[in-house]
Parts: structure tokens; sequence; C-alpha cells
């Protein structure tokens, strides 16, 4: 019963700016970590930004400098801010979770959203 719903795509010129939302609802106990991966035309799915349980965020080399994974203040929602974005971050954009849904879980399971795309070009 859990849904990560991903929000902010659309199309931007080279050099500008979006903001992408993730928030997941439904049976949840805990949030073991969070990320959000792309997948571009013809690609496989790659690690944009990762935020794990202690608090540590791992970037992808491509977009260090660019990009900003963080928590919202609202529970349960994190966001993505990409600024001077190029062509080549064009793509369909997913978060992801790793959520324990009741207090009988022993391990987190695996949550995907259905997607948002991102297209840069002039």
């Amino acid at each position: 019963q859990v849904q990560l719903v991903e929000s902010g795509g659309g199309l931007v010129q080279p050099g500008g700016s979006l903001r992408l939302s993730c928030a997941a609802s439904g049976s949840i106990k805990a949030i073991n970590a969070m990320g959000w991966y792309r997948q571009a035309p013809g690609n496989q799915r790659e690690l944009v930004a990762a935020l794990t349980s202690d608090g540590r965020t791992n970037y992808a080399d491509s977009v260090k400098g660019r990009f900003t994974f963080s928590r919202g203040s609202v529970k349960n929602t994190v966001y993505l801010q990409m600024n001077n974005l190029k062509p080549e971050d064009t793509a369909v954009y997913y978060c992801h979770a790793e959520i324990q849904n009741s207090d009988s879980d022993y391990y987190g399971l695996d949550y995907w959203g259905k997607g948002t795309l991102v297209t840069v070009s002039s």
C-alpha cells in the first residue's frame, strides 16, 4: 500500500533549474533510505543521489556541485534541486525508497515511483 509520487519535471533550457519532489505515503513505519535515479533513452538506470538513514548523501560524479538532495519540512517528502542543467541530464527521474511497513518487518522493501520526465533542450 506504499506509493511514491514524483513531481516537478518539465522542459527547461540549458543552464536552467528544476526542483523535483517525491512524497511517500501508505503503510510506513520507517524509511531506511531514499534516492533519485534516472534513465535516458537507450541507457540503463543510474544512481543520481542517495540519502541513507545515517544522514549521508552520495552523488553521481556527473551531478556533483549542481544537484542537491534534501529532506523537506513535510513528512516523508524529499527534494532534488537541479541547477545548471545540461542536455545530458535529460532523462526520466525516478524516486526510490527502502521502507519498513510494520513492526513485524525485519528488513525494508524497495519501492519505486513512476517517474517524472526532465528534458533539457534549446
